[in-house]
């Protein structure tokens, strides 16, 4: 395939709006993919400051359960499985609390120490970043 051919195609993809795109030509076959991203409004933010012997107060009762990927947050090994935690539930030390998918392996996410779930923080199917913060855990 030559690369006109394939400039052509990202051109087609970008007046499209796909990100992804696979064409196969004889036995060549390419993958396009590609990111988009879009402007963002600006909004400043204000934020109280909390003295730091407060803050330890309160966060020293609580464990964090942080992403340690990016991916795609599921709650339940399945779609329709009940999930693996629930706000309330006693977790244990390595018990598996959810799973998040990147680029179609399934990460399972442990506690990494014994509490009582406080906080599901985010969504099932929710696109998660690098340090997301998953639950809380309350020691």
């Amino acid at each position: 395939m030559k690369d006109t051919d394939i400039r052509k195609y990202a051109e087609l993809m970008k007046e499209l709006g796909l990100t992804g795109l696979e064409v196969t030509d004889n036995n060549t076959k390419v993958r396009l993919e590609r990111t988009v991203t879009t402007a963002v409004k600006e909004t400043a933010y204000t934020v109280a400051a909390v003295p730091e012997e407060k803050q330890e107060k309160e966060n020293s009762n609580y464990i964090s359960i942080k992403s340690p990927i990016v991916g795609v947050f599921y709650a339940a090994p399945a779609e329709n499985a009940a999930p693996y935690v629930k706000k309330g539930d006693r977790v244990k030390k390595g018990q598996t609390v959810c799973i998040v998918e990147a680029m179609k392996l399934m990460n399972e996410i442990t506690a990494e120490e014994d509490g009582i779930i406080s906080e599901i923080c985010v969504t099932n199917g929710q696109v998660v970043e690098y340090g997301t913060e998953l639950f809380k855990i309350e020691k």
